[in-house]
C-alpha cells in the first residue's frame, strides 16, 4: 500500500489493499461501527490515497465485526461534535466532502453490508456504486426521531436510488427494513447469505478489477451524466475517444481473437 494510506490509518479506520483491491474498514464495532467526525475524515483521506493510487481498481467498504456495516453517526458525540451551529456546518460539511469524494470517485466503489445500515451509514452505502448484503441487514433513515434535518444532497442521492416514493417511506416512517425489502425497494443489488456475503463480494471485486479500467471509468462517469441537468456530453465522448485510443482496447481485440483472457493496464 502507498504511504499515505498506511498514515491515514487510526484506531477506529482500517485500510489494506490486496492485488488491484482496496478495503477500507469502520472500526467501531462496540457502537455498531457509529461514525464521528474524525472517521469521516480519514475515510476521505484514505480514499483519496486509493484514488491516487494506480494499482487500485476497486475499492470496498465495510464494518467490522458481524452486527453493522455503519449504524449511523456516533450520537454519544454529538455534544462535543453537533451541539452548536457552528459545529453543526463544519461536521456537516465534513461529511458532505466524503460523500462528494465517494460520488464523484473514478473507480467503482462497493459497499459490503452486514447488519445494522443505518441513518449516515445508509447515506454512506448509497453513494456508493454497488451495495451488497447479508441477509441479516437492516436499513433506516431515523431522522425524523432525532429532530434531525436531512441535506438535499443527501436526499436526492437516495431519490435517485430508490425512487420518490421509497424514499418518502424510509424519510416518514423511520422504520427499520429488512434486506429482503431494501432488495425490493432497489436500495441494494444482491442479498446473499451471511457466511456468503465475504466471497460474493471478493468475487465482484476481483472481476471488476480484472476488467479494462478506462472502460469502467467511461462507464461510471457517463451513467452518473444521465441524470444531472445538464449532462457532459463533450466529456463522455472524449472518455469514449480514449477507450478506443487505448492500450487495452488492443489487448482486448487481441485477447477475444486468441481466445484468451485479457490482462488491462489501464492505459
Amino acid at each position: 500500500m502507498n504511504d499515505a494510506a498506511v498514515a491515514a490509518q487510526t484506531e477506529k479506520m482500517l485500510s489494506r489493499k490486496e492485488g488491484h483491491v482496496g478495503t477500507i474498514i469502520f472500526n467501531n464495532p462496540e457502537r455498531h461501527n457509529a461514525v464521528s467526525l474524525e472517521m469521516w475524515e480519514t475515510t476521505a483521506r484514505m480514499l483519496e490515497a486509493f484514488a491516487a493510487d494506480d494499482e487500485v481498481r476497486v475499492v470496498v467498504l465495510t464494518g467490522a465485526g458481524n452486527k453493522a456495516f455503519v449504524s449511523g453517526a456516533d450520537i454519544s458525540k454529538f455534544e462535543s461534535e453537533r451541539a452548536t451551529e457552528e459545529a453543526v456546518a463544519r461536521y456537516n460539511a465534513t461529511s458532505e466532502r466524503l460523500h462528494a469524494i465517494i460520488q464523484n470517485f473514478e473507480k467503482p466503489i462497493i459497499a459490503k453490508i452486514r447488519g445494522y445500515c443505518i441513518g449516515g451509514g445508509l447515506g454512506l452505502a448509497v453513494a456508493c456504486d454497488i451495495r451488497i448484503c447479508s441477509e441479516n441487514s437492516r436499513f433506516g433513515v431515523p431522522a425524523a426521531k432525532l429532530g434531525l434535518g436531512y441535506a438535499y444532497s443527501g436526499t436526492k442521492r437516495l431519490v435517485d436510488t430508490v425512487g420518490i416514493a421509497f424514499a418518502k417511506e424510509l424519510f416518514f416512517t423511520a422504520k427499520q427494513f429488512t434486506a429482503r425489502e431494501a432488495y425490493e425497494m432497489g436500495l441494494v443489488n444482491r442479498v446473499v447469505p451471511d457466511a456468503e456475503l465475504d466471497a460474493v463480494v471478493q468475487d465482484y471485486a476481483d472481476t471488476i478489477a480484472q476488467n479494462a479500467p478506462l472502460t469502467i471509468k467511461t462507464a461510471k462517469y457517463t451513467i452518473k451524466q444521465t441524470v444531472e441537468r445538464e449532462p457532459d456530453l463533450a466529456g463522455c465522448a472524449e472518455r469514449v475517444r480514449q477507450c478506443f485510443a487505448s492500450n487495452d482496447y488492443v489487448e482486448g481485440r487481441r485477447a477475444f481473437m486468441e481466445k484468451r483472457k485479457p490482462v488491462f493496464t489501464g492505459t
